[in-house]
């Protein structure tokens, strides 16, 4: 085998990355990811293909259960978050409950209706014009239908498209849209509109942010931060909300966080620079790398690009670090110094939010720039992949161990001071210095032991567990409270 068939086999096969549920089924493989992954989420990766294969399923069900078109039971699905048996158990209940009835009535036919004077949207007479009507009987030309369905289409609406009647929320369905719309460009935005509109009001679906990704995620619970991993462009979402993944912040705090930060009126005032002076020798220093522990070229001092503190002193008291710790002397009867103290905590969360956002960007230059040079290595002889995989998969451990705490930072913003944000920010630390250990010694792979950085891999991502694992258990408990 070649040394580039090498890496392409190593880079997919030997990653440990992987959150895929192709093995739903084997309850001994799920049980045992669950104990070692926290985060572990049983879902699937679909195809376009695999998506309209499962869709058509539930429309012929219930087109077959009720006698209606296919086009009909589209609509009612929509509408019932594709619950097949919820509409069939309560068109059993009562065929006439409006909230079914009125979306599965099939529509008037196309026909000329002497008994109108004229059409209510363009005035044209019957003799000049066919009319047709939906479900709810309410007459239109077909050239009025055919110009309100092209306007909606062109503004992204398909599923929702409704009567024009004023007041009236029977919606079209596909068949009747179509039987009116000419234009191929626009008959297939439409269906590409459908398909899209179906996945997103699917409960088990959702389509991969990714960029022009094509995947589509399905899993069966959308509550609380889920993760999944596309097979795709490897992008991590949360299938909960749709968002990048988030875990340990829960779907409704990122939102909160996203959005102050969005917030011209705090984050004008904050400038996050990329260069910094030693805090010993005053010479600038530029960060090109992730890692936070630096160390001056000249004057070789070690000191966090954080705080700018001494790194010695970043051991057992670490935490100090990454801790807000609140004004003792602030006083609540200043409105300004309240505004002033709410900032200055906004900013100190914002500013290692925000690093470890840059950070992560640096590394993915480092992990490429460490692929190159495995690369080389092979070819040099020096070894093969299999050998060197070890680096590959520290950086891809960094990455992931860096990417949750980042997620930290606004779940600690918006926690109530006490006993439980003081445990949260202790295993917040103690990840934090884990992981700059670990950077650090990547950086310097060449000169470090694998021995050394093996047992570095293994304390981060142990302490990442530990963390995610206790705050998953945790918020499940709250949620099962506030529910009882």
């Amino acid at each position: 085998m070649s040394a580039e068939s090498d890496m392409e086999y190593s880079d997919n096969d030997g990653d440990d990355y992987d959150y895929y549920g192709e093995h739903e089924d084997c309850d001994m493989e799920v049980a045992d990811r669950t104990k070692s992954d926290p985060e572990y989420f049983v879902f699937s990766c679909l195809k376009v293909e695999e998506v309209e294969k499962l869709l058509n399923e539930s429309i012929e069900l219930l087109s077959n259960s009720l006698q209606i078109t296919p086009s009909l039971a589209k609509v009612a699905l929509h509408a019932y978050e594709w619950n097949a048996q919820e509409i069939i158990n309560k068109y059993k209940e009562n065929a006439n409950e409006v909230l079914v009835f009125s979306r599965v009535k099939p529509q008037v036919p196309s026909q000329s209706i002497s008994s109108r004077s004229s059409c209510a949207v363009c005035a044209s007479t019957p003799q000049l014009h066919k009319y047709s009507a939906l479900a709810c009987g309410h007459y239109f030309c077909n050239d009025c239908w055919a110009m309100h369905f092209e306007v909606q289409i062109m503004q992204g609406v398909s599923n929702t498209i409704r009567c024009m009647a004023q007041n009236c929320e029977v919606r079209a369905p596909e068949d009747f849209v179509l039987s009116h719309v000419t234009k191929p460009a626009l008959r297939d935005r439409y269906q590409q509109f459908m398909f899209k509109d179906h996945v997103k009001s699917h409960p088990q679906l959702r389509f991969c942010p990714g960029p022009n990704c094509q995947w589509i995620f399905r899993a069966f619970i959308r509550e609380g931060a889920r993760r999944v991993e596309c097979k795709g462009c490897e992008s991590l979402t949360c299938f909960s909300c749709g968002a990048p993944h988030h875990a340990p912040t829960d779907c409704a705090t990122i939102r909160q966080w996203l959005t102050k930060c969005a917030d011209d009126s705090e984050t004008a005032n904050y400038i996050s620079a990329h260069t910094k002076d030693c805090p010993k020798c005053q010479i600038c220093i530029e960060k090109n790398g992730g890692c936070n522990h630096m160390q001056c070229g000249s004057c070789r001092h070690d000191f966090c690009w954080v705080c700018l503190g001494d790194w010695k002193a970043h051991g057992s008291e670490y935490y100090e670090c990454s801790r807000y710790k609140e004004d003792p002397n602030l006083t609540t009867d200043s409105q300004h110094a309240q505004a002033r103290e709410a900032l200055k905590k906004y900013l100190h969360y914002y500013e290692r939010w925000e690093n470890h956002a840059r950070s992560l960007k640096l590394e993915e230059q480092t992990l490429e720039s460490l692929k190159s040079r495995i690369n080389e290595k092979v070819m040099a002889g020096e070894g093969t992949w299999i050998d060197w995989q070890y680096l590959w998969d520290a950086a891809k451990l960094l990455k992931r161990c860096r990417y949750t705490l980042q997620y930290t930072y606004p779940y600690a913003y918006y926690m109530e001071v006490g006993p439980r944000k003081e445990l949260f920010e202790y295993q917040q630390a103690q990840l934090e210095a884990e992981i700059e250990n670990l950077s650090w010694k990547i950086e310097r792979a060449e000169t470090t032991h694998r021995g050394d950085l093996e047992n570095q891999m293994d304390i981060a991502e142990k302490r990442r567990t530990t963390l995610l694992k206790d705050f998953l258990e945790f918020s499940s408990k709250s949620n099962n409270s506030s529910k009882v």
